[in-house]
């Protein structure tokens, strides 16, 4: 998994790529995060148009992620997921959960 961040007038575009399976590189999500939101960032678009795969650390690496930025009284928009990966969210019933978008530029519209 990669991750690559940038930014879009005062929201961060977070490109997550390959598989979310857990492990050290899920724990960097919520690394960035956090370095993020003590910059005072607080609006947030996960990009996973690039993620093959998602597991359940995978699940709970987004909701930690959620779960810190809205406490920080943040907000976080998913954006271009698959229709595998969609598929996880709604049998999960994440879907109530998460704003979800078809792509990043939607997301970054309802800003």
């Amino acid at each position: 998994m990669k991750i690559k961040e940038r930014i879009e007038g005062d929201v961060v575009v977070l490109v997550i790529s390959g598989k979310m399976m857990g492990g050290p590189e899920t724990l960097e999500i919520q690394e960035k995060v956090k370095g993020l939101l003590s910059d005072d960032l607080k609006k947030f678009v996960f990009d996973l148009s690039s993620v093959k795969w998602m597991n359940s650390s995978g699940l709970g690496s987004l909701i930690s992620a959620h779960t810190s930025i809205k406490n920080a009284e943040g907000n976080l928009k998913l954006a271009g997921a698959s229709e595998k990966v969609q598929s996880i969210f709604i049998v999960t019933q994440l879907l109530q959960v998460f704003d979800t978008y078809e792509t990043v530029d939607r997301a970054l519209a309802n800003f």
